[in-house]
């Protein structure tokens, strides 16, 4: 594991008080993803049942060395009776915000699921204020498809939400 490169890892023990803090912490969390406090004991309870890593979906810690910078997720969508996609996001901590980390992790993210999965496609959705994770998903390779009005509700409002999605063939060499 490079030192000066993001890579991903599994969840450990030892990193479930770090997680909590996006359930606890609105600066944590940032604005486009506070929905009120929520229960911080679902990481332990999660990561005690299946280290975060289940069928229908994952967590992964983004990393730079030692330091834990964020996670990304991903979440199994039903898409007929017999298969279904997945939906990815992210969440990196303030100072890890703007670098460059969150795209390297998503597309780290979106290589290791078209490799050890069999879907054909995977989405992520955001809200249409947030710019920088929308060049984000673009720089990764991801299509923009629409946007869903009044899809999410966050701060007393609705909020519109725009949809991308890449597919297996379109995913680029594993070498960048």
């Amino acid at each position: 594991m490079a030192g000066d490169q993001v890579t991903l890892r599994p969840v450990a023990e030892a990193d479930i008080s770090l997680l909590e803090r996006f359930s606890t912490d609105p600066e944590a969390v940032g604005s486009f993803a506070w929905y009120g406090w929520s229960d911080p004991g679902r990481w332990r309870r999660n990561w005690t049942q299946n280290g975060l890593l289940g069928d229908e979906g994952g967590q992964l810690l983004v990393v730079l060395g030692d330091e834990v910078l964020g996670f990304v997720a991903w979440r199994s969508i039903l898409t007929s009776r017999s298969s279904h996609c997945w939906n990815v996001g992210i969440n990196l901590f303030p100072e890890a915000r703007g670098h460059g980390y969150g795209t390297r992790a998503q597309l780290l993210l979106v290589r290791y699921l078209f490799a050890h999965t069999q879907v054909a496609r995977i989405e992520a959705g955001t809200e249409v204020g947030n710019l920088a994770e929308q060049r984000a998903l673009e720089k990764v390779g991801f299509t923009r498809e629409g946007v869903a009005r009044s899809y999410t509700y966050r701060d007393g409002e609705w909020r519109d939400v725009v949809f991308y999605s890449l597919l297996r063939e379109e995913l680029a060499s594993p070498t960048g």
